[in-house]
């Protein structure tokens, strides 16, 4: 289950979802790509169900197909679209809360073996990463010191869950904050994922350069 954005949380409920190409002035190939994923409608009805019940509107579509903010990752994770998948929008308003809420309404479905895949960027502030050479040795600091605050609520198991959920509902209170996220809709999946695993213990699954800024994934849950 991946994310996108709408003005009311969305949820894909088709069969065979087609591809989006909700991206402009790439090059032709990248209008040509291909994702045959299945849809999950029995899923898809379970997440409005979950939602619903959590006082959350949701709106179900079964004719919107996936975006790139779902094909391209899932081209790398799953490259023979062996997955069946259910993509669920961000509410346009990008409450923090809200989105932290709609991960917790989600948390039972970990247990029934779907993965919450929440597709975004730890940091995404365009200027900055295109203005530095690919594979520059010289980082960013604020990208960094953005990137270590969203480590330790992710993986920092010594504050509690509701410790943490306040930092992480509260993050443009960190000085690097906006510089990281001039737009939060980049970030924003992630309070998702991080509401879903209810306080399950998250580790860093990936953490590097890009250009020159600092970027880091994580995976919550106890088998991580």
């Amino acid at each position: 289950m991946l994310i996108f954005q709408e003005l009311t949380p969305t949820v894909t409920t088709g069969a065979c979802p087609p591809l989006i190409y909700d991206y402009y002035g790439f090059p032709p190939e990248s209008y040509k790509l291909q994702y045959p994923a299945s849809g999950a409608p029995e899923v898809g009805y379970q997440v409005v169900k979950l939602l619903r019940s959590a006082g959350i509107a949701c709106n179900e579509d079964d004719k919107r197909g996936f975006d790139h903010g779902v094909f391209i990752p899932l081209m790398l994770s799953y490259p023979d679209a062996s997955v069946p998948v259910v993509q669920l929008s961000l509410a346009s308003s990008l409450d923090p809360e809200l989105h932290v809420r709609i991960g917790e309404a989600l948390g039972p479905l970990r247990k029934e073996g779907v993965l919450i895949y929440a597709s975004g960027m730890s940091f995404h502030n365009l200027p900055v990463l295109l203005r530095g050479p690919r594979g520059s040795s010289k980082i960013d600091p604020e990208s960094v010191a953005f990137d270590n605050f969203l480590t330790e609520i992710a993986t920092n198991n010594d504050l509690s869950y509701s410790e943490r959920r306040s930092r992480l509902i509260n993050w443009e209170k960190v000085p690097s904050a906006r510089y990281a996220h001039p737009r939060e809709e980049h970030l924003i999946p992630l309070m998702v994922a991080f509401g879903a695993a209810q306080g399950d213990p998250g580790g860093v699954f990936f953490s590097g350069p890009l250009y020159n800024a600092q970027v880091s994934s994580y995976i919550f849950g106890s088998n991580q």
